[in-house]
This record gives C-alpha cells, sequence and structure tokens, in this order.
C-alpha cells in the first residue's frame, strides 16, 4: 500500500477544499444567469433586426406606390390643366370643343379613382411607417439592455477571474507542502471521479460517496498505520483519517 505522513494526508483535505471551489467558480462561469439572460435577449434582438428589416424594406416599396400613384394622379391632373385652357381659349372648333368636354368628364372620374388609389396607398405608407418606428424603437431599447446586462456579465466574471486567482495560489501554496507523489496519487485518483480524489473518513462514513463503511473496512483502516492511505472500498478514493473518523 503506498504510504504517506498523515500530516500530508490531512493537508489533502485543504487540496480538495481548493480543488472543489475552483470546480464551482469553473460551473459558475458556464451557467451565469447574466450569460443566459444576454443570449436570450441577442436572440430576440436578430429576430427584431429581421423584422426591422423586413419592415423598412416594405417602407421602401410603399413609397414607390405612393409615388406612382402621385405621379399618376399628376399627368391626369396636367392633361385636364391643359384641356381647361384650350376650351376657355375659344381657338376651338365645336366639334373638338365636344371632344375636350367629353375628354374633361373621362378625366374627371379618372382622377378621382387614382385619388382614391393614392389616398389607400398613403395611409398604407403610415401604417408600415408607423410599424417600422416600433420596430427600431424595439431595436434601441433591446441595444440598451444587452449593453446593461453585457457589463454586469463582464463583472462577474472579472469576480470570478480574481477569485480564482486568488485560489490557485492558495493551492500551489498547499502543494508545496505535501509530498509530490502523494498529489500525483490524488490527481490520478480524482481525475475520473468527478475531480473529488480525497474525503474525510468522519463517524465511519466516507464524505466522498456519503456512504457508512462496514464493520470489515472499519477494522482494516483501524489497524492500517498512520502513514499508511487508505481508500474508500465502495468510490475509490483516499480516505483521509482525522480525530473525527470514529475509528
Amino acid at each position: 500500500m503506498p504510504k504517506a505522513p498523515a500530516i500530508d494526508q490531512q493537508r489533502l483535505l485543504d487540496l480538495q477544499a481548493i480543488d472543489t471551489r475552483l470546480a464551482q467558480l469553473a460551473h459558475r462561469r458556464r451557467t451565469l444567469p447574466e450569460q443566459v439572460e444576454l443570449d436570450g435577449l441577442e436572440k430576440e434582438r436578430r429576430r427584431s433586426a429581421d423584422m426591422l428589416i423586413a419592415a423598412r424594406t416594405l417602407v421602401s416599396d410603399v413609397e414607390r406606390l405612393v409615388a406612382k400613384a402621385e405621379g399618376d394622379v399628376a399627368q391626369v391632373r396636367d392633361r385636364a390643366d391643359r384641356n381647361t385652357k384650350r376650351l376657355q381659349s375659344g381657338g376651338v372648333s365645336a366639334k373638338d370643343a365636344a371632344a375636350l368636354e367629353h375628354e374633361l368628364e373621362s378625366l374627371g372620374r379618372r382622377q378621382g379613382v387614382l385619388e382614391d388609389e393614392e389616398l389607400v396607398v398613403m395611409e398604407r405608407l403610415e401604417q408600415v411607417q408607423f410599424a417600422a418606428a416600433e420596430l427600431t424603437t424595439t431595436d434601441s431599447e433591446l441595444a440598451e439592455q444587452i449593453a446593461d446586462v453585457t457589463g454586469r456579465r463582464d463583472a462577474a466574471l472579472a469576480a470570478i477571474a480574481g477569485e480564482e486567482t486568488a485560489t490557485l495560489a492558495r493551492r500551489q501554496a498547499i502543494v508545496m507542502g505535501i509530498d509530490d507523489a502523494l498529489v500525483a496519487l490524488y490527481e490520478k485518483v480524482r481525475a475520473p471521479r468527478s475531480g473529488v480524489g480525497a474525503a474525510m473518513l468522519r463517524a465511519r462514513r466516507c464524505e466522498g460517496c456519503h456512504l457508512d463503511l462496514n464493520a470489515s473496512d472499519i477494522s482494516t483502516i483501524r489497524s492500517a498505520p498512520s502513514d499508511e492511505i487508505v481508500f474508500c472500498e465502495e468510490c475509490g478514493r483516499i480516505l483521509v483519517r482525522t480525530d473525527q473518523s470514529g475509528l
């Protein structure tokens, strides 16, 4: 069985506590609520941006329809003005005057239809412009929210990084006080065991798997020298004996 001074074995508990805290910090970084909130806001803004592009495109399309409707009305109005001036000039024959009057009547009806169509597209333009304006406001609000959450996320990450730096420094100090072979064994044991390589034997229970040891295991551990490294038969972790072990 591998051996290490009992004091070094007990220092493993301090090292394990440090590694557990580092794992907690890493988990916190991966699951930051600010990051989750930020991801949701960015997704919402991408969707809003697509809608805004579509709305602005629609505004441009309707603006062209309005311009065309205005042009059609202006064309008919100009033609009617020219015919009216010809009639008022008195320089046309009776036959031409009758034709001009007939055309003026047709132009009047046509102008009425075109002006109704112009009114419809102008109302449509007002609607799509309003929708685009609302989406623009939404986009600005989302941008402000994203900036706020990004700031809070970055602050949280900075706090985590700061604590990690301090924790790693404490880890290095602890490792320097433990036998290298024992540290290597600890690292080997904890790698496949969710990062927990050493656990206290407290009141005859392994705090790694939280199972009570049977009488045979307790007897074996009780008879083992203090410098002998013992393992939990259930989870395979290093069992650290203290005055709380109940042996």
